[in-house]
């Protein structure tokens, strides 16, 4: 089966075609997991990579996108967001709340609502990364096209 096949990568494909049908899911020889293995495989700076951190955020889930260089903030999330209770989701969670397996972890298409937040270090490139449903599927959009397509807040969420 070819990975454009799989369910969360056309499921990926369909939202980001019907925002802009100059956007593509890209296939890439290796691996994407981690935000340093994307920008090895795309020859690009890591900042511009987007990581999609699921958070159990006062009893309900956030998805926090933050530059590949960055570390996600606790500390910041609780204070800038005004969350009380913030903690990483499991890796059974994140599957269930946005159909995607860690290391895949889509921006877009996620099989629950959840709100998403957007730290601003990202406005930094003029094109950022993505996974895309699968650890060696991304795609590209720009900052400003990210937070459309996503309705994220834009904010102050890393150390």
């Amino acid at each position: 089966m070819m990975l454009k096949d799989k369910e969360p990568v056309k499921r990926v494909e369909k939202i980001i075609k019907k925002f802009d049908e100059n956007l593509s899911v890209s296939v890439l020889k290796t691996s994407a997991r981690t935000a340093l293995e994307a920008a090895s495989s795309l020859n690009c700076d890591v900042g511009a990579i987007v990581k999609s951190l699921l958070f159990k955020t006062d009893n309900k889930y956030s998805l926090f996108l933050i530059a590949g260089d960055k570390k996600a903030s606790l500390k910041k999330i609780k204070k800038n967001i005004k969350f009380s209770d913030v903690s990483m989701a499991s890796a059974d969670e994140v599957k269930s709340i946005t159909g995607y397996s860690i290391g895949g972890v889509s921006p877009v298409g996620h099989i629950k609502n959840i709100n998403i937040y957007i730290d601003k270090s990202l406005e930094r490139f003029d094109f950022l990364f993505a996974a895309a449903g699968h650890p060696n599927c991304i795609f590209k959009i720009s900052f400003l096209d990210l937070t459309k397509i996503t309705k994220g807040v834009i904010g102050d969420i890393i150390e």
